[in-house]
């Protein structure tokens, strides 16, 4: 097992999930696994199957670049901030499902408070 890729994944995982305010439990229901299973992955004692890595990108709203650490800065060519990216994609996802109006008004408020 390559250790660094299962404790990244690890960590990218138990942070999108805390983002979301899920349980253990909660996640490891939503992709069929075993709560003991989930826990193992988030804290980078084993890699999921393909098939289980797929439905945690779904329901943890990441993508598979993130949660295996392969996304890289393009200016520096150095790794982001997992933190960064996966909150910046999990936006992004959402401000897609918004209608123009709530859209423009999301813009807005950010606006306002990166001042």
């Amino acid at each position: 097992m390559n250790e660094q890729l299962a404790t990244h994944l690890g960590a990218i995982a138990r942070l999108a999930r805390e983002q979301m305010s899920l349980t253990q439990v909660q996640v490891a229901e939503r992709v069929g696994l075993a709560s003991a299973v989930y826990s193992r992955i988030e804290r980078g004692q084993m890699i999921p199957s393909v098939e289980t890595l797929k439905k945690l990108c779904i329901e943890l709203m990441v993508s598979p670049e993130d949660l295996m650490g392969l996304t890289e800065s393009a200016d520096s060519g150095a790794r982001t901030r997992p933190e960064d990216d996966v909150t910046l994609r999990r936006l992004l996802f959402l401000a897609r499902k918004l209608d123009a109006a709530k859209l423009d008004a999301l813009v807005r408020i950010t606006t306002e408070l990166a001042r």
